[in-house]
């Protein structure tokens, strides 16, 4: 399947939201569900839908993201016609800072937009779970002649969604206004971050808002061009995980849990989630281990109790140790006579022996990313 759009992803422009699990990475390379980053899902709904050039815009603490990606090879990316970009933040040869903002983001991609070929460009964020058929969103943008088009998705607004353009949208499909903030508690039309534009126009309409002084795209590319341009809307109705905060990045792997949320994810017909393959055995359960309503992914050894958690790759249980409710990364090790409850453990965090931690739902404990407690 071709698909003539190139795709552009922001990493990094929703990191102070999760500041405890971005102090050390990207908000793209944040570890989710057991064996995921927040990318591949991004990546993964490009690259189903046939796109195959694809620019990633990093800002810091993009390391991990790079050591990630790699040459794309694991979502079918390393190719020599397209394939994977990371972008530094420094793409202007002008600039001597980090960009603020979406549309200095895209400034320093103007190169790579000026010089490919495809028609439209998709660009997305990194700050939830979906499965998106863009290959659907484009043939809309087509149908409908539009100019831009927002993908939506109805939902109730809370504050969490505050980066999240609210849309008002006629029989047509197409928006005929917009806010960028929008009253708790009510349903509205709520943009997810995701543009198709056509490429040209897209350059154009940079250039002139950076002319002008212009600093938010979604007030001075969007909202300004409402009654200037075919602006229209396509829904999307299936899964919306939102990352915004410890708490939700917290409930939203746990409800991976729930087997039919699971499957609406992971098991969708053409709609598979890619990640880097990492060659591990699978996991060992000890004689007197115990595992109940769990996710666990390959390479682990259990000996104790796990109950209602997720764990990652490599995560290492002691014996007579009880986990319950908790989500631990990849390479977490545990000692014996342990007890952990609402427990987020970052990546390489070793809990000693005898160690009781506990936290709640909606304040999880917290342990970074190479800690021994």
């Amino acid at each position: 399947m071709f698909m003539r759009a190139l795709g552009i992803i922001f990493s990094d422009l929703h990191t102070d939201t999760v500041d405890e699990l971005t102090r050390y990475r990207t908000l793209a390379s944040v570890p989710f569900g057991g064996r995921y980053r927040l990318v591949d899902f991004a990546l993964s709904n490009m690259v189903n839908s046939g796109i195959t050039r694809v620019g990633i815009i990093a800002k810091r603490n993009y390391q991990s993201l790079m050591d990630h990606i790699g040459s794309g090879k694991d979502w079918d990316l390393s190719r020599r016609n397209g394939g994977v970009t990371i972008f530094p933040p420094f793409g202007n040869h002008r600039s001597d800072s980090l960009y603020a903002n979406r549309l200095e983001a895209i400034k320093g991609l103007m190169g790579f937009i000026a010089k490919a070929n495809e028609e439209y460009v998709l660009m997305i964020d990194c700050d939830s779970v979906n499965v998106i058929d863009y290959h659907k969103v484009i043939q809309e943008h087509e149908e409908r002649n539009a100019d831009i088009t927002v993908v939506y998705r109805k939902a109730e607004v809370t504050p969490d969604l505050h980066p999240h353009m609210s849309l008002t949208i006629n029989e047509a499909g197409r928006v005929t206004a917009a806010a960028l903030t929008s009253d708790s508690g009510t349903t509205a039309n709520m943009s997810v971050n995701a543009w198709v534009i056509k490429r040209k126009l897209l350059y154009n309409l940079i250039d002139e808002a950076l002319a002008h002084g212009a600093s938010n795209f979604e007030r001075d590319i969007i909202l300004h061009n409402i009654p200037f341009l075919r602006i229209c809307a396509s829904e999307y109705e299936g899964p919306y995980l939102h990352i915004s905060s410890l708490a939700n990045y917290f409930a939203n792997n746990m409800k991976l849990l729930n087997p039919e949320i699971r499957a609406q994810i992971f098991e969708q017909k053409n709609q598979a989630i890619y990640t880097k393959v990492r060659d591990s055995a699978p996991t060992k359960y000890g004689k007197d281990a115990v595992v109940e309503r769990c996710y666990i992914a390959d390479g682990c050894v259990i000996e104790g109790t796990v109950r209602n958690s997720i764990l990652f790759r490599g995560v290492k249980i002691g014996k007579n140790t009880v986990v319950e409710n908790s989500i631990l990364m990849q390479d977490t090790i545990t000692g014996e006579h342990v007890y952990l409850n609402c427990v987020i453990a970052d990546k390489n965090v070793t809990i000693r022996d005898r160690r009781n931690l506990s936290g709640c739902e909606t304040i999880p404990y917290y342990l970074g990313k190479n800690v021994m407690v």
